[in-house]
């Protein structure tokens, strides 16, 4: 991938997709395909050929889909399902039709199985039961790295596939409802010390161990992908060290300040008992993180406060 190969961002506006498009930036791609707010519809065959056979890019990075925290996937497990299927299917088939010349692919941790060994390892793909929680958007999720492997084995298609940790930071989605762990952890200790509440409720037993990735560290991580990896096989794109849910939140409270009490409530599910992936692979060829969490929680903060705080609805001021 050269300066001025055209470059496809589908999802440019998820967490990620922001991500990619400063980080190739930053990098001085400059050659991007379609404007920031020209994207096809993805739900739409017809409109993503169109797109395609417009622009006709060299390079695809599908970071598009739906998806949000164990109360999302609750409340939504067809929609995730659907969406996630459908978007999967429709830019990789343009991809093929107008001869990309390769194409990234991300999933999602939650692809591995509810009690996988740590650190999780591509062998464990499918091996053992999902998490019950996550498991339609996990089973989209798998069906676009068998969709990958595929394209590979029928047209013979550069379509690599990645698995991510959780990512987190700017532009996440910071909503009561739909919101991951670390936006969902920010917001509501930020109201707290702005209301001066004496507590904050946090879902779960606080057990659970994740492993995070800043988003630009992510976005870094797939451009180096895309540059360095042709396999078959997925490969894992983490930062080799995990928290509990109640580290996470410590550190969370110390970052925004707020000195009020923590009240985990194990009546509500945890999801997977722990996710850690092992990254070797990508390690061994030449990419690590570099970003500290707390310094990336900071970062995280920073643009919430700057970015949301004054796009409050009435709505939301009730819902405090």
């Amino acid at each position: 991938m050269e300066k001025r190969s055209k470059i496809f961002v589908a999802g440019r506006h998820t967490l990620i997709g922001e991500a990619l498009l400063r980080e190739l930036e930053r990098q001085g791609y400059e050659n991007i395909a379609g404007s920031r707010n020209d994207e096809p519809e993805l739900t739409s065959q017809t409109q993503v050929d169109c797109f395609f056979a417009r622009t006709l890019p060299e390079y695809v990075f599908l970071a598009a889909g739906k998806s949000g925290g164990i109360k999302a996937n609750q409340k939504y497990p067809a929609e995730l399902m659907y969406y996630n299927l459908l978007v999967e299917c429709h830019v990789m088939h343009s991809a093929y039709r107008y001869r990309v010349r390769k194409l990234l692919y991300l999933a999602s941790s939650c692809v591995y199985p509810r009690l996988c060994p740590q650190p999780m390892a591509i062998e464990s793909l499918m091996m053992s039961p999902l998490e019950p929680t996550n498991e339609a958007y996990a089973v989209a999720k798998l069906a676009g790295l068998s969709l990958c492997r595929a394209y590979r084995r029928q047209y013979g298609r550069n379509f690599v596939s990645a698995i991510p940790a959780n990512a987190f930071g700017p532009g996440d989605d910071f909503s009561h409802e739909d919101s991951h762990v670390i936006a969902a952890l920010i917001r509501r200790m930020h109201d707290a010390k702005t209301l001066g509440q004496k507590s904050v409720t946090i879902w779960g037993s606080g057990r659970p161990r994740r492993e995070f990735i800043f988003a630009d560290e992510l976005a870094a991580a797939c451009i180096f992908t895309m540059t360095h990896y042709d396999g078959a096989d997925p490969i894992n794109l983490g930062v080799g060290a995990d928290v509990s849910i109640r580290e996470l939140a410590e550190l969370v409270r110390e970052v925004i300040g707020y000195s009020g009490e923590l009240q985990f409530d194990p009546s509500q599910p945890d999801g997977m008992p722990a996710k850690l992936l092992d990254s070797s692979r990508i390690k061994a060829l030449g990419w690590k993180s570099q970003m500290p969490m707390r310094s990336a929680l900071a970062a995280t903060h920073r643009w919430f406060v700057e970015n949301e705080i004054g796009k409050r609805t009435d709505d939301d001021r009730a819902v405090l």
